[in-house]
């Protein structure tokens, strides 16, 4: 059975989904991004890494990857599907809009980064031809990261998402020209003949665009509207993903990329009324082929030239960003871009891009580049990818450093009046503002402490009774009359902070009664360890409440709905004491402790 399978192509696919279903895990736990735990996992588990030594250790085989080829035509279509999901979300209409950003600011980027990182390259003694090529696969950054960053932080429509976009859009059209550049230089070719070579490729672009949008506009509506007709979730998959593959493949026969074509599929398909489903359907497919494709940039870090040369390349990484970080910002300030956002902008695309990894590999293969520095600038280029998480929190924390801090609105200074027998309710968010309205409804005294400045400004200009302080500061407490209040109500959600408060309370006022919010039973009975006289678990409430909606749908009567419910939210909080305390301790919660016999 063995004989009739390809098992090096099968056992190189298991150790890849094996990362996205054990390593990426493990990496998200630590907080860490699932780009650097593919990319860590490629350089470790790839030819370049532990495969090196697959052939002297043997079981190494099979947990590592013994050929590079065996997964990148699969990852090559995650930057399809990504650039096809950023199309869904644009629209023509849009990207007419960002026309000065994406055709004035992006080609002055790629140009002035692509000239300024070749002179850089001629001056450590890379030869003419060489240099260009490296100049201009080094100037463009990483789509597939910048846009995963910002999208899953929801910034694509900030002024940096905006900016950023732009550049690599622009970055995606001079793909076409510079792949052809390295064709004509591995082929010999010069003077006119480079000059009518360049004409007919973007002539053959420009059609096969043309082509794409015809097809578009006269048959994408009408199909996909039989195809959602049949109400079969199997076909409309089948005919989006047609779509996509159609309009990469004519792409590329054009000599552009797969993911242009696939971009300009999504900018059709953003125009009807099924944009919002194809999103849905293609989301976990992109995730799976991007993880893939990030793996496979992993493994082009080659540790052996990390460890060579370890001071060159560093100077060189520096070199990169440096270069990339000035031209960009620059530019940015020019475009009238504020400070920042251009900022962000800049350290974002200061990296390399996936484009190198095939760009520097085609030079090399046509014997316009050495192996030598081709090797040197693809490591380079991978390390500078691994990095753009780091310095995009970099610029964020210069941002908030540079920032000039906003003078504090009078009513954030107020300071609360003396009062006894009140409540103190801890947090004013969603949970807050709820128990509050509550405490006024039945007309009870109370006084709302949080940390947000903005919404404290707010919410007194609103009338309520709320004060900015930090509720583990035993003199704010003090202040807000803690000594005479009648009980103390934490909403806020972070499970640390309720801690503090409740300890700190709690050595001020022994007797004081504690009603908390709590995330689960775990932490409810972690919370009546330490001195709570009631925690509210909000997994539990939830339960409770999806109960007694379920049972009136149903039709059962609603008093007996409502006891039902009292009586099992009983149990629970019963439950709760009974485990969280000693049997001699359970009956200060108002429970008697069962004893046997």
């Amino acid at each position: 059975m063995a004989a009739m399978i390809n098992v090096p192509v099968y056992s190189d696919a298991l150790v890849v989904l094996g990362t996205a279903g054990i390593v990426v895990p493990m990496v998200r736990r630590w907080g860490m991004s699932p780009v650097l735990g593919y990319l860590g996992a490629g350089a470790l588990l790839g030819p370049l890494g532990l495969g090196t030594f697959a052939g002297v250790i043997p079981p190494l085989y099979w947990v590592t990857i013994s050929d590079a080829k065996n997964v990148s035509g699969i990852a090559d279509l995650g930057i399809v599907f990504l650039l096809f999901l950023i199309g869904i979300e644009l629209s023509f209409a849009r990207l007419m809009t960002m026309r000065r950003l994406v055709f004035g600011f992006g080609t002055a980027q790629v140009v002035i980064s692509a000239v300024l990182i070749a002179a850089v390259a001629r001056f450590a003694g890379v030869a003419a031809a060489p240099a260009i090529i490296l100049g201009g696969c080094l100037a463009l950054s990483s789509t597939a990261i910048v846009v995963e960053l910002l999208s899953s932080q929801g910034r694509m429509t900030s002024a940096t998402g905006r900016a950023s976009f732009s550049v690599l859009l622009a970055q995606d059209l001079a793909v076409i020209p510079l792949l052809f550049l390295i064709s004509v230089l591995g082929a010999g070719a010069e003077g006119s003949s480079v000059w009518r070579g360049l004409g007919i490729a973007l002539a053959q672009a420009g059609g096969a665009l043309a082509a794409i949008l015809l097809f578009g506009r006269v048959m994408l509506r009408p199909s996909f509207r039989l195809v959602a007709q049949t109400q079969s979730s199997e076909l409309f998959i089948a005919a989006t993903l047609f779509v996509i593959v159609v309009t990469g493949v004519v792409a590329a026969l054009a000599g552009m990329s797969m993911a242009l074509g696939a971009f300009v599929a999504g900018l059709m398909l953003a125009e009807t009324e099924y944009r919002k489903a194809i999103e849905a359907l293609m989301q976990p497919f992109k995730g799976l082929l991007l993880g893939i494709f990030f793996f496979t940039v992993g493994m082009g870090i080659d540790i052996r030239e990390v460890l060579r040369e370890p001071l060159w390349l560093l100077a060189a990484l520096a070199a990169l960003i440096i270069v990339k970080v000035a031209v960009t910002y620059a530019l940015g300030r020019l475009f009238q871009i504020p400070r920042f956002p251009a900022l962000k902008t800049a350290m974002l695309l200061s990296a390399g891009g996936e484009f190198a990894f095939v760009g520097i590999g085609a030079a090399v293969a046509s014997g316009v580049l050495p192996a030598a520095p081709g090797s040197f600038a693809l490591v380079v280029t991978a390390l500078s990818m691994a990095l753009i998480p780091a310095l995009d929190v970099l610029a964020r924390k210069i941002e908030a450093r540079a920032a000039p801090a906003k003078a504090p609105e009078p009513e954030v200074l107020a300071k609360p009046e003396a009062q006894k027998g009140h409540a103190i309710v801890v947090g004013h968010g969603r949970v807050g503002k709820v128990v509050c309205a509550m405490l006024a409804r039945h007309k009870r005294a109370y006084i709302a402490t949080d940390r947000d400045a903005a919404e404290v400004a707010a919410d007194r200009r609103a009338g309520h009774p709320v004060y900015y302080g930090n509720a583990t500061d035993r003199a704010f407490l003090e202040i807000c009359g803690v000594m005479e209040a009648s009980a103390v109500i934490i909403t806020v959600h972070t499970a640390e902070a309720i801690d503090a408060v409740v300890k700190l309370v709690r050595s001020l006022r022994p007797d004081i009664p504690i009603v908390s919010r709590a995330k689960d039973a775990t932490h409810a009975r972690h919370l009546y360890q330490i001195g709570v006289t009631d925690a509210v678990p909000e997994t539990i409430e939830a339960s409770l409440q999806l109960s007694e909606a379920a049972l009136v749908n149903l039709d059962v009567p609603m008093g007996k709905v409502i006891a039902s419910i009292h009586e099992k939210r009983d149990e629970f909080r019963a439950d709760l004491i009974r485990a969280a305390a000693p049997a001699g301790r359970a009956e200060t919660h108002g429970i008697k402790a069962k004893t046997g016999g």
